[in-house]
C-alpha cells in the first residue's frame, strides 16, 4: 500500500480494507518515514511498514513475511516509533481549557465563537492560543489544526 494516492490516502484505504476484509495483510511501501504516518498506518491495520528505497529482494521478503503473519518493519520506521515513545507529548503541557480552545480551533471556529462557546473573552482565547502554538511549535491556526490531524494518536 502506498500512502500517497490521488483519491484516497493509503492510511484510510488500509483502514477500509482491513474493516471490509478482516485478516487481510496490508503492507505499506512508501517513501514517508515520519512518525504520524507510520503510527497512522499501523493503527489503521497495516501489518508492516517498508520504505521505498529498499531493494526488490527486501520488498519480496516483506511480502512473504506479511503473508506468514509477521510484521516487517523498516529499521528506520522502528527507530522513529521508539524515539516517539520517549519524546514528550506536547499536549501534556496544555491545561484543560487550552485543550478545549484547541479542539474548537480544530473544528474551524474563529476566536469570537470560541470565546462565546466557552464563556471567556477573545483576549483570553488569544492568550490560550499563544500557549498552544508555543507548545506545539507552530506559528498559526492552520498549522495547529494540521498538527492535530497528523498527531491524532496523541490526543
Amino acid at each position: 500500500m502506498d500512502l500517497e494516492m490521488p483519491v484516497l490516502d493509503g492510511i484510510e484505504a488500509t483502514r477500509q480494507i482491513v474493516e471490509t476484509v478482516p485478516g487481510t495483510a496490508v503492507l505499506v511501501l512508501t517513501s514517508f518515514s515520519d512518525r504520524a504516518r507510520i503510527v497512522g498506518a499501523l493503527e489503521a491495520g497495516a501489518c508492516g511498514y517498508l520504505l521505498k528505497d529498499v531493494d526488490a529482494a527486501q520488498v519480496a521478503e516483506g511480502i512473504r513475511a506479511a503473508a506468514r503473519g509477521e510484521s516487517p518493519l523498516d529499521p528506520r520506521a522502528a527507530r522513529t516509533i521508539l524515539d516517539a515513545r520517549s519524546a514528550p507529548n506536547p499536549l501534556a503541557g496544555l491545561s484543560a481549557r487550552e485543550r478545549e480552545v484547541l479542539d474548537l480551533l480544530v473544528e474551524g471556529l474563529p476566536n469570537k465563537l470560541i470565546a462565546r462557546r466557552l464563556g471567556i473573552s477573545e483576549k483570553t482565547v488569544k492568550s490560550h492560543l499563544t500557549k498552544v502554538f508555543r507548545e506545539l511549535d507552530v506559528t498559526d491556526r492552520t498549522q495547529a489544526a494540521l498538527w492535530m490531524e497528523r498527531n491524532r494518536a496523541q490526543r
